[in-house]
This record gives C-alpha cells, sequence and structure tokens, in this order.
C-alpha cells in the first residue's frame, strides 16, 4: 500500500522559510517521479514542481521558478520542497504525489498518488 506523508507546513510570517517533507512508503521511491502540488481556497490544484526518478531533473513552475526548490533522497525515501522568501499568496494547502512514469507531467491527474497535504499560512 502506497502512503505519501507530508510534514513541514506551519504559520510563518511573510519572508520566512519553510522546508516540507514527503514520506513515501510501500512503493520502490526509486521508481517513481515525484512533486509538489498546491491548492489555495477556491483555486484549482496547481503545479509547483517535479523531481524525475533519479533526481537528475527537475521542473518547476515558471511562476514559482527562484524561490522554490525540490530535492529528494532516495536513501530515505523522501522528497522535500524549500520555500524561500515566503509570500501571503504561497498560502495554501501543499500535496505530495507521484507517480511511475519517466516525464515529470504538470498536471495533477497524471499522478496516482497523493498525500494528505500540510497546511501552509503565511501572515503579512
Amino acid at each position: 500500500q502506497v502512503q505519501l506523508v507530508e510534514s513541514g507546513g506551519g504559520l510563518v510570517q511573510a519572508g520566512g522559510s519553510l522546508r516540507l517533507s514527503c514520506a513515501a512508503s510501500g512503493l520502490t521511491f526509486s521508481r517513481y517521479v515525484m512533486a509538489w502540488f498546491r491548492q489555495a481556497p477556491g483555486k484549482e490544484r496547481e503545479f509547483v514542481a517535479g523531481i524525475s526518478r533519479n533526481g537528475g531533473r527537475t521542473n518547476y513552475a515558471d511562476s514559482l521558478k527562484g524561490r522554490f526548490t525540490i530535492s529528494s533522497d532516495n536513501a530515505k525515501n523522501t522528497v522535500y520542497l524549500q520555500i524561500n522568501t515566503l509570500k501571503p499568496e504561497d498560502t495554501a494547502v501543499y500535496y505530495c504525489a507521484g507517480d511511475l512514469r519517466i516525464s515529470i507531467p504538470v498536471a495533477p491527474v497524471s499522478y496516482g498518488y497523493w498525500g494528505q497535504g500540510t497546511q501552509v499560512t503565511v501572515s503579512s
């Protein structure tokens, strides 16, 4: 049974930083593309960043490049999302997703496995 468990969210002031973690179990982590999405109230779920199976390639939403960094640790079956210079508009539930594929899709429908999400709230 595949499980993705996010952690690291919280309430932070604008300008601060957070590192989100997603621990995966029940899968061969090195075979999965992993990604982070976010969903703000009243908005659609949007792609934030993705990382290839071996961690060699990354993909970021164009509007978020520069402040977000995705990384993975295959030994720990964990993918991370470092967020710097947080802004109030970054407030959202952040979800970890994974799927067996080679490419790094940006559409949520392309991912078969999801975590429960972690709330990030940025105060101004």
